[in-house]
C-alpha cells in the first residue's frame, strides 16, 4: 500500500466553491492508468490532473488528464490547478515551468505574489476552421434549443482550437445565453460526427470590464456543462482575432480579454486570455488564473 496526496481544487477563482473544481493527486507516478481513472471517477470532477514525473528530457513536471470516464490530453482548469498545488508544496517562486502533456510540452509561468500564486498556462497549436456546414450547424442549434435571429450574426459557427478545441457559437446577449437548456443527447451525437469537440456559447459585451460571458457543454467527454473553461476561452480568443471580432488590439500585436463562466451553475469564475497576433493573425494563447484549495486529503491504495 501507498499513500497519495489528493486535493480538490477551484481553478479560475480566489473562493471556494465557486470556479471550476479539479481534483489534483501529486507524486502519482506510480498509479495505474487504470487507477487514475478510478480515482477520476471516485472524485467526480469534470477533470482530475495527475502530476508525474516527465519523460521528455526538456520538461520539468508531466500531468495527464482524466474525465471520470476517459484520459483527455489536456485540459486548462485541471493545469491551473495541478500548477498552483506544485507551487505551493515546492514553495516556488516567481519563474517559468515547461509542463508535458499529451499533446505537447509547453511553458507554464507561475507568478508569486502576496503569498499566493498566479498561473499563466501557453496552450499549443492554434488552427480556426472555417464555419461549420450548414447541415451541422442546423443541427447544433436544434440541440441547443436556439433560432437563427439568436445568434450574433457576426460569428460563425466554426471549430476554434488552441492545443484543444470547441465549437464556437455567439449569441446576442446574456438573457439567451443564460436561458440555454440544451439536448445533451443529440449534442453528444453531433459530437461523433464533427470529431469529438464540445461547444461554447458565448456573447460578447464589449461596453463592460468582462468581455466574454460563456456557457460550455461537452456530453460526449461525459461534462454536461463546465463551470470554468480555459481550453474554450483560450481558443476563442483565436477565433475573435482570425474572424475579426475582437474590439481592441494593442499595438496590432496583442489581444487581452476577461472571461466570465460558471454563474448559471453558481460556480461564477474568471480569467484572463492573451492573444499574440502576427500579420493579423492569432500565433500564441496564453490563459492566466488562480485558484484555491477546497480540501485535501490522502488515498491509500
Amino acid at each position: 500500500m501507498k499513500t497519495y496526496q489528493v486535493y480538490q481544487v477551484d481553478a479560475f477563482t480566489t473562493t471556494r466553491f465557486t470556479g471550476n473544481p479539479a481534483g489534483v493527486v501529486t507524486a502519482a507516478d506510480d498509479l495505474t492508468t487504470a487507477q487514475m481513472q478510478q480515482i477520476a471517477r471516485e472524485l467526480n470532477n469534470s477533470e482530475t490532473a495527475f502530476i508525474c514525473q516527465p519523460t521528455d528530457s526538456k520538461a520539468d513536471l508531466r500531468l495527464r488528464f482524466f474525465t471520470p470516464t476517459v484520459e483527455v490530453p489536456f485540459c486548462g482548469h485541471a493545469t491551473i490547478a495541478a500548477q498552483y498545488i506544485n507551487a505551493r508544496e515546492h514553495h516556488l517562486t516567481t519563474q517559468t515551468l515547461q509542463q508535458q502533456t499529451q499533446l505537447a510540452t509547453l511553458p507554464v509561468m507561475v507568478d508569486h505574489e502576496l503569498d499566493d500564486y498566479r498561473i499563466t498556462m501557453t496552450l499549443g497549436a492554434i488552427k480556426v476552421q472555417p464555419p461549420l456546414p450548414q447541415a451541422n450547424q442546423t443541427e447544433i442549434l436544434l440541440a441547443l434549443g436556439l433560432t437563427t435571429d439568436q445568434l450574433n450574426p457576426a460569428c460563425p459557427i466554426a471549430i476554434a482550437i488552441a492545443g484543444a478545441g470547441k465549437v464556437m457559437i455567439g449569441v446576442k446577449d446574456q438573457t439567451i445565453l443564460n436561458q440555454l437548456q440544451p439536448d445533451l443527447t443529440q449534442l453528444r451525437q453531433i459530437s461523433q460526427k464533427i470529431g469529438g469537440f464540445g461547444y461554447y456559447v458565448f456573447t460578447i459585451t464589449p461596453e463592460t470590464e468582462v468581455l466574454i460571458h460563456g456557457r460550455m457543454f461537452n456530453p460526449a467527454a461525459g461534462i454536461n456543462e463546465d463551470p470554468v473553461t480555459g481550453n474554450a476561452n483560450g481558443p476563442l480568443g483565436a477565433y475573435l482575432v482570425h474572424y475579426q471580432l475582437a474590439p481592441t488590439l494593442v499595438n496590432n500585436h496583442e489581444f487581452t480579454f476577461t472571461a466570465s463562466q460558471g454563474e448559471q451553475m453558481q460556480r461564477p469564475g474568471f480569467l484572463q486570455v492573451r492573444v499574440q497576433l502576427t500579420a493579423g493573425q492569432p500565433t500564441q494563447v496564453q490563459v492566466t488564473g488562480q485558484a484555491v484549495v477546497a480540501f485535501k486529503t490522502t488515498i491509500e491504495l
